[in-house]
């Protein structure tokens, strides 16, 4: 029976946190292995998040709390231990309670990414990218193409200034990575991707001029809903690889079971 008193519990922490889907995704998961777990969508707003997460830290049977916009930043100060993917982009997407107290951080966003485009069959190392999108989940993307060996990524964003820290971040942590900013121009490119929300809602622009769209290319879309964004059917009716977000999710989804152990293989049960 799942959700008993003696349940394990985790947080979905977002504003608002409405869309997440990680909720029914992980409780569909507990119940189908029996675990006595549960996970619960949490909210609040900006101005109250460190009283929300003073009782959340005090929630000893709370395990791990993945976390969304806007709070991926303001969490990772929380942590008194990051790991490398996190700690470089500022960011933390999941946190853990550690057995001597505290909370270890991590970032999943851009590991779902590169694993997803690895399950697909499309190498990175020493291709040309573009990424639109330096926000959280972009600068995450960013890195791991980087770390992945992709030889050139440019990078766009609606703030051009944000574009530019985020490749002057890069360079500095994959010095062999040649990252810039630039305009969100896919021609010539190998990997497009788009890390921004435009295209979730019917009337939303393109990301991306979709002209510089050539046979071969790999366009990536990291938006779970719709399915298919317009930017990916444009991409497909090109000739090219259309990826969309879903699998990405599903990557991170299966990282970030194994970060929280939930089955309980490396604790007393």
């Amino acid at each position: 029976m799942r959700g008993t008193g003696k349940a394990d519990v985790f947080a979905m922490l977002a504003h608002p946190v409405g869309h997440a889907k990680s909720p029914g995704a992980f409780n569909e998961l507990f119940e189908a292995r029996g675990l006595d777990s549960l996970m619960v969508p949490v909210t609040c707003t900006p101005d109250r998040l460190d009283d929300l997460w003073a009782g959340l830290d005090a929630m000893s049977n709370l395990r791990g709390v993945i976390v969304s916009i806007p709070y991926k930043g303001r969490l990772l100060e929380k942590a008194v231990k990051a790991h490398p993917r996190a700690a470089r982009v500022g960011a933390a997407n999941v946190l853990r309670r550690l057995p001597a107290g505290g909370w270890e951080a991590d970032n999943f966003d851009g590991y779902g990414f590169v694993m997803a485009m690895k399950n697909a069959g499309h190498p990175m190392a020493g291709k040309r990218a573009l990424l639109v999108g330096a926000g959280g989940g972009g600068s995450s993307i960013a890195h791991c193409l980087a770390e992945e060996g992709v030889a050139e990524l440019t990078i766009a964003d609606a703030d051009p200034a944000r574009a530019a820290a985020l490749a002057e971040a890069v360079r500095a942590n994959f010095p062999s990575c040649k990252a810039r900013a630039g305009a969100a121009d896919p021609a010539g490119m190998d990997i497009a991707v788009n890390a921004t929300p435009v295209g979730m809602k019917p009337d939303d622009p393109l990301p991306m001029p979709v002209e510089g769209f050539g046979p071969g290319m790999v366009v990536f879309d990291i938006i779970m809903e719709p399915s298919e964004t317009r930017l990916l059917r444009e991409a497909r009716a090109r000739g090219c690889h259309a990826q969309a977000g879903r699998p990405m999710m599903d990557c991170q989804m299966q990282a970030w079971v194994d970060f929280f152990d939930v089955d309980r293989k490396h604790r007393d049960a």
